[in-house]
């Protein structure tokens, strides 16, 4: 997915947060445990090449109320300068709100009524120089557009359609995680801000808007657990250190860097601590992934093959090549003789 780069360079930039969206400020939280970079290092202005960067999230923020709300208005107004808009939380449909309203965010000053958080992304996505949506009820609906559910959810791109684009000509940016994994979404920040100043090319997305970078591979082609997959070789309990897709785990079709990435610090990651994939980053969450911690389609009959055939022959062979390397060379010893096989080209005594 391409579009033309911003051409004129940024050096100064607010982002506008907002989780007033169906949300447990679950991504907030995450974002500050970043590191590649961290969010005080972008804010600081640490990182070199970046725009000066101005982060307004209720949750960081020492400002409270109108306070808080003044950036928003004035950006609504177009009175702000540059801005990336980051929405975290679930779209409702206030079409549907009967006589109320689902969630705002402050009130309208002539009217005193409360402004929507759908009114809000149509006042400020027009006017944004990017459109992030960060963690899976943004991107997709997560929890909260689960069947069933009263208020009509929805992620950002069902909201604005697939064909919005930013004032910096940008589709929206998805970055999906419940929570979304920090680094994840500050690299994806980080790659903004670096294009917002003339710096970077089009952050490349896939058909999702997803960062290709960080949600090309499957979780299974990063986990530490793939290799007994392989071997046929599967957990039957949650104590087990194998596979994990007879006990539940959607690794091998999700999208998803976490094992392999960790959570924080390179340390952690569902299935590097003994917890299965649910497919949380997906655009089906939750209700394609339900009931957790059933074998999920595909599971049994890929289970039975490698168990059955391919996989059973392969863990029979390599158990006997792990006995053999793990038995040092013959050669190794302490008798009076060299039996190592070497063969001087030049002997001593000769011409």
């Amino acid at each position: 997915m391409t579009t033309a780069a911003t051409e004129t360079a940024i050096d100064e930039i607010h982002i506008l947060w907002t989780s007033e969206g169906m949300s447990c400020d679950g991504d907030t939280v995450s974002m500050t445990a970043s590191s590649l970079p961290s969010i005080e290092d972008v804010v600081l202005g640490l990182v070199p090449g970046l725009p000066k960067v101005h982060l307004h999230n209720k949750v960081l923020a020492p400002e409270v109320g109108e306070d808080f709300l003044t950036v928003f208005r004035q950006a609504a107004e177009d009175r702000l300068g540059p801005f990336i808009l980051v929405v975290e939380g679930s779209i409702p449909n206030e079409q549907i709100n009967g006589e109320g309203y689902w969630t705002s965010m402050g009130n309208d000053p002539l009217t005193g009524q409360p402004i929507t958080l759908n009114q809000w992304i149509d006042r400020l996505a027009p006017k944004a120089w990017a459109v992030v949506a960060v963690g899976t009820c943004a991107t997709y609906g997560g929890i909260h557009a689960m069947a069933g559910n009263p208020t009509g959810c929805m992620g950002l791109v069902d909201y604005l359609g697939r064909d919005f684009r930013s004032k910096g000509g940008l589709p929206i940016v998805n970055v999906p995680g419940c929570p979304v994994q920090p680094d994840n979404f500050m690299e994806t920040l980080t790659w903004l801000l670096y294009q917002a100043a003339g710096r970077a090319p089009m952050i490349p997305l896939d058909d999702q808007f997803r960062p290709t970078w960080l949600f090309g591979k499957t979780v299974h082609e990063g986990c530490d657990r793939a290799g007994y997959y392989e071997q046929g070789d599967f957990a039957m309990d949650y104590n087990s250190p194998k596979c994990q897709v007879k006990i539940g785990c959607w690794g091998p079709v999700v999208n998803c860097n976490v094992p392999k990435r960790g959570w924080m610090g390179g340390i952690g990651g569902c299935p590097n601590v003994g917890g299965i994939c649910i497919g949380c980053t997906m655009p089906g969450f939750p209700d394609k992934f339900m009931p957790f911690m059933d074998q999920p389609p595909g599971g049994a009959i890929s289970a039975a093959l490698m168990n059955i055939g391919y996989g059973r022959l392969i863990r029979k062979l390599r158990s006997i090549t792990n006995r053999t390397v793990n038995k040092e060379p013959k050669w190794h010893h302490n008798r009076p003789e060299l039996t190592s096989g070497y063969n001087p080209r030049w002997r001593a005594g000769m011409d």
